[in-house]
């Protein structure tokens, strides 16, 4: 008999199990301008907002961590370029340290930052848009950064406002005697009496 497993956690599946269906993004990748927030730290802190992304996505790991390693990767070999360009000049000699650094900060911009758009893609079932995470970070790096940033933030404020389940207790029960002789004298014989237990 053959049992279907789950890709993630290699358990069992029942028979009748349908995977989630792939979802859109709730923005596209150049809508920038729908968070102009989100957009300002992007282009002027990216790694702040990676950062702020990596929490959201992992409750146990807080935006600093993500933000230095982004700081250090991404913008550490972009730093290394253009200080290698203003100390020695861009002549034969250092062109290649200076496309050393900016090939090592695109390589880590898509390798580091698109496993974690792959993770985000995972837990809410979204569609590679508009390709590959990696590719989409090496190619759009800011603009991937808001665009993920804008879903999770629009699926986080869509949790506080679903509709909620109330459930209102029954009215107060009050037990009276109809006739105190009835509740002091023991029944008649022949006729037996339902108790009825409930755990409080």
């Amino acid at each position: 008999m053959h049992v279907r497993k789950c890709n993630e956690c290699g358990q069992p599946l029942p028979e009748n199990f349908e995977p989630p269906a792939v979802e859109p993004w709730t923005t596209g990748i150049f809508g920038c301008a729908e968070d102009t927030e989100s957009c300002w730290t992007g282009l002027f802190c990216p790694c702040v907002l990676f950062g702020r992304n990596i929490e959201s996505l992992r409750d146990d790991t807080p935006w600093t961590t993500p933000c230095i390693c982004h700081a250090i990767c991404v913008e550490g070999g972009v730093a290394l370029a253009v200080a290698t360009a203003f100390v020695h000049g861009i002549e034969p000699k250092t062109t290649f340290l200076i496309y050393e650094g900016l090939l090592f900060a695109w390589w880590m911009c898509g390798i580091y930052t698109g496993l974690s758009r792959q993770s985000l893609q995972k837990k809410y079932h979204l569609k590679n848009s508009p390709c590959d995470p990696c590719m989409v970070h090496c190619c759009m790096h800011w603009c991937a950064l808001c665009q993920e940033h804008r879903e999770m933030k629009g699926r986080l404020s869509d949790d506080f406002v679903m509709p909620m389940t109330v459930v209102n207790p029954p009215p107060v029960q009050e037990m009276t005697a109809n006739n105190e002789n009835q509740d002091s004298s023991p029944p008649p014989s022949g006729t037996s009496t339902n108790l009825e237990m409930q755990a409080l």
